[in-house]
């Protein structure tokens, strides 16, 4: 009878199969040899031989399966994959092994918890006693080099530790057979959510999938990673090399200026109201806040229409120079405007006979613009006298007139933000200088990376400045909101010559990976979730808990509205009921079946029947609805395991190679300065497959010999209009080879 045929799938059991396979090996083996011992002639004994030998294959195979998942309850075999060995398809996203969770597999996991078959799942006695003599005899002589070998992870160690991923190994054993789990490239547009604690295999998952849409080609991939993973950058640029990539690669670190490449947070939009929400929105809002980030918002708005008009690049050295005295900008717009309504000459000679009267004092100044230049007052009062104002300029004569004391006041949350994002050598990344032919480090914008599918790194270093990092990190999300509008409203192609046009049936796909997401989202991530799918773009967030998007966005039922755009789901171990339970109540309830066993004993009431008493043994099975998930089996997930909601609300099981990367060649020594820095200070990845000799985190040079940039000479082909960046032909394996020693 098949083991899947009984009404219970009873596998923690001894393997009684072994018995009824030893007798039918033993039976082929006499048929052979003996038959005559059987009374049956040779041509027959050799027929039973074979009917015999079928039997004890069978039985045999029973019982292996049975020892396989017993073994596997306790320790999960290993599972390592190089890079070059992800499966990449055109059509799937490879995930990991696993399977597919069912009915069967819950009611499995709950037999697992029976106390009659805890030995089973409990590590045998004798491991037990080697890991307490490792610990106990960690400093005694002679015996601590045994326990040296008995903690080795070796073919040959009888003994050897189990893997130190934690959590459960049973809640993976109750599948022996595992398929690799594929997801549609179709359900991508729908994006996806990662979520899973600390240390726990998130950006394991990530490299996976990251190194898959490298390998894909005919994308762009952007990957935001605000604390800094030197692996994660490490793999990006191995992945560009192996493909022919790294001319397209760009890194971009807020903690590594003289390396990264530079882009301009606020340079590129659709509309120019875009500028003032991307600052503004970094400013408190609650409370009385509220009315000082408006009055912010429509004094950034300003500077940057006026700045707009006058066919000037918008930065953050801008907003902040004019932050501080719009006088300046005002007499440019001023100028800019008579020069285009009266002509170039014909209102110099009458502004400098007015200047000339507030210079002898013909002409008073009002008592709170005392301190105001008086070339800024007659152009005022021309332009008005001559009418000639038009809003913007309006708009800038409101803001000038304010008192310089009360005014100061109203801006007062603005420039301490202005000042962290324009000081030290993050500025120079951050505000670039586009006719620095000196500079060599390249400058890209969104629609750049998208139109050439190029690949971005972005380190946020939020560890050392994290609202900086998030001011950024959210323009940046802003900032591909916008370029996905364009692209869904007109195509990759506005704005191209007509000979560099795309061919009518590409379709560039924008793979977008957010680690941390929480900590760089706003109120344009929405909208960036919920119509981005039309232009193409793939968005992959990973996060800790779903308690910390809900503290970023402020809102509940703002949250929801985020968690509902994302049609994929994965999700590691998670120390938050609330959060595992994101994916518990989306599942059904199944039947589980119940074994009770029932003894009992009837006296006879009949004296004269030859029946004393009667007794009865049953082995009864009731069915319970339980929940097909717990939110407790996800919180005892091993490390690089997972629960994925895929296609449609299918539930699978799911483990993650671990890397090797013996084939991995190196970075150049100045993107290896990084890698180690970044290793140093801060692992915020998921570490947990490395062991303590990685070459990787060894004889940083970083330590040894200072980065310094050389001049390097640069093409600069063209400068777009303003709301725009242009392009420079200039890449990050440039920069890296003038960088070498």
């Amino acid at each position: 009878m098949r083991l899947n045929s009984y009404p219970i799938d009873a596998l923690l059991r001894p393997p009684v199969e072994l018995y009824s396979a030893t007798v039918f090996w033993g039976s082929a083996v006499i048929c052979v040899l003996a038959p005559w011992a059987l009374m049956m002639s040779a041509e027959i004994g050799y027929v039973m031989a074979v009917i015999m030998a079928y039997m004890g294959y069978q039985r045999t195979s029973q019982a292996l399966r049975v020892l396989r998942y017993q073994r596997n309850i306790r320790r999960v075999p290993g599972f390592k994959m190089r890079p070059d060995e992800v499966p990449v398809s055109q059509k799937k996203m490879y995930l990991g092994k696993g399977f597919r969770w069912t009915q069967k597999h819950t009611q499995r996991l709950k037999d697992t918890q029976r106390p009659e078959v805890q030995h089973y799942i409990q590590p045998p006695a004798y491991l037990q006693w080697v890991r307490q003599k490792e610990v106990q005899w960690e400093y005694t002589p002679v015996l601590k080099e045994v326990m040296k070998l008995t903690a080795r992870s070796a073919w040959w160690n009888p003994v050897a530790p189990y893997p130190p991923v934690g959590g459960l190994a049973q809640i993976h054993a109750v599948e022996p057979d595992e398929v690799n789990v594929l997801s549609d490239l179709g359900e991508r547009v729908g994006h996806t959510l990662v979520l899973g604690t600390t240390r726990v295999g998130k950006t394991r998952l990530a490299e996976i999938l990251i190194t898959q849409d490298i390998h894909r080609g005919g994308n762009a991939v952007i990957v935001f990673d605000p604390k800094g993973d030197a692996e994660l950058l490490r793999r990006m640029y191995l992945e560009a090399r192996r493909t022919g990539r790294l001319d397209k690669f760009y890194v971009f670190h807020l903690g590594h200026p003289d390396i990264s490449a530079r882009y301009n947070p606020v340079g590129d939009f659709s509309r120019i109201t875009e500028v003032a929400s991307r600052i503004s929105r970094q400013l408190p809002g609650e409370g009385q806040s509220a009315a000082f980030r408006e009055f912010v918002w429509r004094y950034v708005n300003v500077i940057a229409k006026a700045a707009s008009a006058l066919g000037r690049r918008i930065d953050y050295d801008m907003i902040m120079l004019y932050g501080q005295d719009i006088e300046p900008l005002l007499i440019d717009y001023l100028e800019f405007v008579l020069t285009q309504k009266i002509g170039n000459k014909d209102w110099q000679k009458p502004v400098q006979t007015v200047k000339t009267m507030y210079d002898e004092g013909d002409l008073k100044k009002p008592r709170q613009m005392q301190d105001r230049s008086n070339l800024a007052h007659a152009l005022i009062k021309y332009a008005k006298d001559m009418n000639v104002v038009n809003p913007v300029a309006a708009a800038l004569l409101k803001t000038f007139e304010y008192d310089k004391s009360y005014f100061d006041k109203l801006v007062a949350s603005l420039l301490p933000l202005m000042e962290k994002l324009t000081t030290g050598a993050v500025a120079e990344l951050i505000s670039p200088d586009y006719l620095d032919p000196d500079d060599p480090r390249p400058i890209f914008d969104w629609k750049q990376v998208i139109t050439s599918e190029s690949i971005v790194y972005v380190g946020l270093d939020a560890l050392t400045d994290s609202e900086v990092a998030a001011a950024v990190g959210n323009s940046m999300f802003a900032d591909l909101t916008s370029q996905a509008g364009k692209i869904y409203k007109h195509g990759l192609d506005i704005g191209m010559p007509e000979n560099d046009l795309p061919a009518a049936d590409k379709k560039t796909v924008t793979c977008i990976h957010a680690d941390e997401f929480n900590e760089l989202m706003g109120d344009e991530f929405i909208p960036l979730l919920n119509k981005a799918g039309g232009a193409n773009f793939q968005v992959t967030a990973y996060t800790q808990v779903w308690a910390d998007v809900e503290a970023r966005v402020g809102s509940k039922a703002k949250a929801s509205q985020v968690a509902g755009n994302f049609n994929t789901m994965i999700m590691l171990r998670v120390k938050d009921e609330e959060t595992a339970e994101m994916m518990t109540m989306q599942l059904p309830r199944v039947e589980i079946q119940t074994m009770m066993q029932v003894s009992g004993a009837n006296d006879s009431s009949d004296p004269g029947s030859e029946v004393d008493f009667t007794s009865r043994n049953e082995d009864r099975i009731s069915v319970t609805q339980e929940a097909m998930l717990e939110p407790n089996i996800i919180m005892a997930l091993p490390k690089g395991q997972a629960f994925a909601m895929l296609e449609g609300g299918n539930l699978w099981k799911i483990r993650m190679p671990m890397p090797d990367d013996s084939a991995d060649e190196g970075m150049p020594k100045a993107l290896q300065a990084i890698a180690n820095d970044m290793s140093r200070r801060y692992r915020s990845s998921d570490h947990w497959w490395q062991t303590s000799d990685n070459s990787v985190y060894s004889s940083p040079y970083y330590d040894e010999k200072p980065i310094v940039v050389e001049k390097y000479e640069v093409q600069r082909p063209f400068k777009t209009m303003s709301g725009s960046n242009m392009d420079i032909d200039t890449n990050m394996d440039d920069v890296l080879a003038g960088m070498e020693d």
